[in-house]
């Protein structure tokens, strides 16, 4: 049977779609090739016509999460003044909280990430650093408030993550928006 010519590259992607969620709730490094190929309907044996490895499925996850984050949170020079708000308010949700495989590949696979090869962790840094520069205009020209208000969501969502009740997750999630507004948002409503 012949494919299409673009078979390939649609393959490819639908791989890098289910594989990001699959690593982002179950961690990568536990999953298997077998499951991440199965996953779109096909052998393990298919996934090294599209990858030479899963580190660099791993990379090409990771680059891509970090890619569609950062744009999404930094917006651009014609987002309202209250772009960082909103985002911070969606991103400190339990939505957010409960599904890590639609949500920030940080909290999900930090740890991951922290032991993976340079070329990944530089990408990671290449897209925190724009965000960084980004929210850094919007909170006064803070570059420390940029970096200090992206460490405490991403710790939040960690935290409201492993804990069980959902009264403890709320609380970590509203005291955490509550931090922040106060510190970086009070004197703009």
């Amino acid at each position: 049977m012949r494919y299409a010519a673009n078979h390939k590259q649609e393959t490819r992607e639908k791989l890098l779609a289910s594989s990001r969620a699959i690593a982002k709730k179950g961690g990568f490094t536990s999953t298997g090739v077998d499951a991440l190929m199965s996953a779109i309907g096909l052998t393990g044996g298919t996934f090294y016509s599209h990858f030479s490895s899963k580190g660099e499925l791993f990379a090409a996850i990771v680059e891509r999460e970090m890619d569609n984050s950062s744009d999404m949170l930094a917006g651009t020079e014609n987002s309202p003044p209250d772009h960082v708000a909103k985002c911070l308010r969606s991103y400190l949700s339990s939505a957010h909280a409960l599904h890590p495989e639609t949500g920030c590949v940080l909290p999900a696979l930090g740890a991951e990430i922290s032991r993976s090869e340079p070329p990944v962790r530089a990408a990671v840094e290449r897209s925190l650093k724009r965000l960084q520069k980004s929210w850094s205009g919007r909170l006064d020209n803070d570059g420390d408030a940029a970096w200090a208000v992206m460490a405490q969501c991403i710790g939040a969502i960690v935290m409201a993550r492993v804990v069980e009740s959902e009264r403890t997750r709320q609380e970590i999630l509203a005291s955490t928006r509550r931090s922040i507004e106060k510190n970086h948002f009070s004197e703009r409503a």
